[in-house]
C-alpha cells in the first residue's frame, strides 16, 4: 500500500477564494468603469425603448370547475405541463371564431 495521501473532494466543497478587502476598495466610479469595459454588460432597456414601453396587465383568469369527459382530459395532460392553458387556448380559439362568425353573419 502507498504512503501517498489521498483527500477526496466533491465540487460541494469547492468555495470561490474572493480578496473582499480590494472589492470593498472599490468605488462607485470603479465600478461603473468595470460594467462600461464589459461587452456583456450592454444596457437592457434604451432610453427609445423606454419611452415606447406601456405597462400592460394581462387578462385575469377566473377560477371554475368544470365537468370534462376523462379522454379529453387525458388528451391534454398526455402533451405534458400546461394541460389548462392548452384548454384555454382551445376555447379562446373557438370564442374568437364565434365572435368573428357573428360580426360578419356567417
Amino acid at each position: 500500500m502507498s504512503s501517498e495521501r489521498i483527500t477526496r473532494r466533491s465540487l460541494g466543497d469547492r468555495r470561490p477564494t474572493v480578496d473582499w478587502s480590494r472589492v470593498d476598495a472599490l468605488t462607485d466610479a470603479d465600478i461603473q468603469a468595470g460594467i462600461d469595459a464589459d461587452p456583456d454588460a450592454a444596457p437592457v432597456m434604451d432610453a427609445k425603448w423606454l419611452a415606447n414601453a406601456r405597462l400592460v396587465d394581462p387578462d385575469t383568469k377566473v377560477p371554475v370547475t368544470i365537468r370534462l369527459d376523462r379522454d379529453i382530459v387525458s388528451f391534454f395532460k398526455d402533451h405534458g405541463k400546461g394541460y389548462q392553458t392548452r384548454i384555454n387556448q382551445v376555447l379562446r380559439a373557438f370564442v374568437d371564431h364565434e365572435r368573428a362568425s357573428r360580426r360578419t353573419g356567417n
